[in-house]
């Protein structure tokens, strides 16, 4: 089986993009703080490239989570890999996600979060998938809305691969080739 990528957003499309929530969240919160927190793997090089364009002060934390079950699809129930380092007590909090589809996982990591007393507590995701949400979800800043499809680039992956893109591409699986 071998896999193709094409296109779906350009890294100049993406670029632009984080620049623009960059200078919205440095609106929203001139003159205090804001904590960003990533959820790994994926989140990782979206939080790098929007925590540069954010000129308020920015402090950064990491947190793992898995979605497990009976099924390859997540079941909502999260399980903790790696917590927090820090206490979100008192601070402005932005979860940056790299995806949000069913909203199950975000929506469970959202609440206990919310439980550990952030001053205030908002989600960026860089791309939001709305016709596959099965719990809602309240996205504050959104890179783009995409359709449902398998994408990669910029933290998001196929099997460990594709990470590493500079763009948003979507997987196209060549199944001829898989004798």
């Amino acid at each position: 089986m071998s896999e193709r990528i094409s296109v779906l957003l350009s890294e100049a499309e993406v670029d632009r993009r984080i620049q623009e929530i960059g200078e919205q969240i440095s609106r929203d919160y001139e003159g205090r703080q804001v904590h960003l927190v990533c959820v790994l793997k994926g989140g990782s090089f979206f939080m790098c490239e929007l925590a540069k364009r954010i000129t308020v002060p920015v402090s950064l934390d990491f947190m793992s989570v898995s979605s497990y079950g009976m099924d390859t699809k997540s079941s909502g129930i999260v399980r903790i890999v790696k917590d927090l380092d820090d206490s979100l007590k008192d601070k402005d909090v932005i979860i940056v996600e790299d995806i949000v589809d069913s909203g199950r996982t975000l929506s469970y990591l959202m609440e206990m979060l919310r439980d550990r007393a952030p001053r205030s507590l908002r989600l960026c995701t860089l791309l939001d998938k709305p016709e596959r949400r099965l719990v809602e979800v309240k996205v504050d800043y959104t890179g783009f809305q995409i359709p449902d499809k398998f994408v990669v680039g910029y933290g998001l992956d196929y099997a460990q691969k594709y990470r590493n893109l500079p763009y948003i591409g979507v997987v196209e699986v060549d199944k001829e080739k898989e004798e």
